[in-house]
């Protein structure tokens, strides 16, 4: 099964990044790739929370499957999606950096999709989802403090 994973340190208290991040109806406000994102269904603090993401033509619907403050995880998977995947569940974790004081956040899905398919979906969900908005998060967190 495929799993693209992304990670980055970012230079904020681990509290102030995870606030961005666990707002699960807020993802379009930090990620470079979305220009919408409405719920559709429950609340951000609500396990079962459905989201509709809009990116040029494309609309993804997700929902949020696990919450964790203490861990400083969010889990969701795929309702729709334009992407032939299957069983598309992705992660982000949100930890300390006990040294700097910074946030380590990782962002990874696991999948499953035809073999010709994962060549190009792993690379493209690692660089263009996970690690283009890892890095726009930073600089969101970062310059609104």
């Amino acid at each position: 099964m495929p799993k693209p994973y992304a990670s980055a340190v970012i230079d904020a208290p681990v509290d102030d990044v995870w606030t961005w991040v666990r707002a699960f109806g807020g993802i379009a406000e930090w990620h470079p790739a979305l220009e919408t994102c409405v719920l559709q269904e429950g609340d951000d603090g609500t396990v079962g929370a459905v989201r509709r993401l809009t990116s040029g033509d494309a609309v993804f619907v997700e929902r949020l499957t696990a919450l964790d403050d203490a861990e400083r995880t969010q889990t969701y998977e795929f309702l729709e999606s334009p992407f032939p995947v299957r069983r598309y569940r992705a992660t982000i974790r949100v930890a300390p950096v006990t040294a700097s004081g910074a946030s380590f956040v990782e962002w990874w899905a696991d999948y499953e999709a035809d073999e010709a398919e994962t060549g190009m979906l792993t690379p493209f969900f690692r660089d263009k989802v996970f690690a283009a908005g890892l890095a726009e998060l930073g600089a969101h967190v970062t310059g609104s403090r």
